[in-house]
């Protein structure tokens, strides 16, 4: 499926793909001059133009990494320039995401369109104006719920007015259910760390931000059915593959930062529920809000590269959430489990996953780890006084769009700003735009060639 462009007698078709990478460019492009105003900086003075792409890059990529303070480098517009970025960025990555399945299915055969529905994967043509709709109504109402727990807490624990509570409610609850990190205080928000009735509203959002709404929808639909007596549909391996996943990694993110943490980072929060709220906190954050309640430069170099391993796999397709996503790391451990059994094929929830699946995670995989080394090593040599561990820290959070940082973003040289730029579009844009592209390939060639085994290992 693509979109017709006329040009005089010639006509142009544009990839979705590459209309969503031109769509971020143009937010990108109309934030950048924003924020480079005037009236977007609280001086009053022009912001440069780096740190204006910077900012417009990683609030429309959902990233959160600033090189300025959101809380007192801007004005009350510079803020709203931002969050109204992340809110465009969220639901038109979530809109475009949730319809990639819809434009990619247009190239199936009948028979595997049938097969998609009939497990609750298919799109009808028609559901695409529904899809817009629920997407869009779905975001604002989580939004809203968050929005006012914050803004009650905002009013009654710590006495802000009803307006400036309302203002801070719901910039934070966008920036959480979009993952984008952003806050509106210096040290994002270390105040809370000891506030439950902050930071759990602000891990639910991240977290059912970053599920994708195309779960959310399956499992909303079974539920349903489960109430009407009708039958319910085996769940797909996306759904599976994300719930389990979330599953998994949430309490393992958290076990780490406790066990790594309790007398480091941790240690000044005092009591042992404290701990474990912020060890909580610390685990679902990185998959891929942003938002840290602890100082990460603070932690030990191991509890950093665990940090990492969380913010590259990110959370599930069709959400918020950066990473290479969740399916496609599970895609890769059961063609590995199937391996290391020796089996022909690669099984899943009694359900065989094809071969050509199998290669897109590996491309996908592949190609996000050449991004992530060779960005890396390009910062090191820019910036040889940060430690490897900084670095890549860095790094992985501009391409999961992640947006956690252990305090070195602002005191990068300027091209070192401008390669993590292009890692968070890339790490935005890239892994959908890869994906469906791989997804959407139809194989020409109509021959094999002789099979040979070189020698693995």
């Amino acid at each position: 499926m693509s979109i017709t462009l006329s040009v005089g007698r010639r006509r142009r078709h544009l990839r979705p793909t590459m209309a969503v990478a031109l769509g971020f460019l143009g937010v990108i492009a109309a934030g950048t001059a924003l924020l480079a105003a005037p009236w977007s900086s609280a001086s009053g003075a022009g912001t440069p133009l780096s740190d204006a792409l910077f900012t417009a890059t990683s609030a429309t990529c959902l990233t959160g990494l600033i090189t300025v303070d959101t809380a007192t480098h801007w004005s009350a517009a510079g803020q709203v320039t931002i969050m109204a970025m992340i809110q465009l960025g969220g639901l038109g990555f979530m809109t475009m995401a949730s319809l990639m399945a819809l434009l990619v299915g247009g190239r199936m055969g009948l028979r595997r369109r049938l097969g998609a529905t009939a497990e609750g994967r298919g799109l009808d043509l028609g559901d695409v104006a529904w899809v817009v709709r629920a997407t869009v109504l779905f975001t604002l109402v989580v939004e809203l719920l968050v929005a006012l727990v914050l803004t009650v807490r905002f009013h009654a624990g710590y006495g802000y007015g009803w307006g400036r509570a309302a203002w801070e409610g719901a910039f934070h609850a966008i920036s959480g259910f979009n993952n984008a990190g952003f806050a509106l205080y210096t040290d994002n928000v270390i105040g809370f760390a000891a506030d439950a009735w902050v930071l759990l509203p602000l891990a639910f959002a991240l977290m059912i931000g970053g599920i994708g709404f195309p779960v959310l929808l399956e499992v909303a639909r079974r539920f349903r059915a489960g109430f009407d007596g009708r039958p319910r549909r085996r769940w797909s391996l996306t759904a599976r593959f994300t719930l389990i996943g979330t599953a998994i990694l949430v309490p393992a993110g958290t076990a780490m930062v406790a066990l790594g943490e309790w007398d480091g980072a941790l240690g000044h929060l005092g009591s042992s529920p404290i701990r474990l709220l912020n060890a909580f906190f610390a685990g679902v954050s990185p998959r891929t809000a942003g938002f840290n309640a602890v100082d990460y430069a603070d932690f030990h170099p191991s509890t950093l590269l665990g940090t990492d391993i969380l913010m590259f796999i990110g959370g599930g397709s069709g959400g918020t959430a950066g990473g290479v996503k969740i399916t496609t790391a599970a895609v890769l451990v059961a063609a590995i489990i199937a391996e290391v059994r020796g089996d022909d094929t690669v099984i899943s929830h009694g359900r065989r996953l094809g071969g050509r699946v199998v290669r897109q995670s590996l491309a996908v995989l592949a190609a996000a780890l050449a991004l992530v080394v060779g960005a890396t090593m390009a910062l090191l040599i820019l910036a040889p006084q940060f430690t490897s561990d900084q670095v890549l820290f860095e790094v992985v959070s501009a391409f999961a769009t992640v947006g956690l940082s252990t305090g070195i973003t602002a005191q990068l040289p300027v091209a070192a700003q401008l390669i993590l730029v292009v890692l968070m579009f890339a790490g935005r844009v890239g892994p959908l735009a890869l994906a469906a592209a791989l997804a959407a390939r139809s194989r020409g060639r109509q021959y094999d060639y002789p099979e040979e085994r070189p020698f693995i290992g």
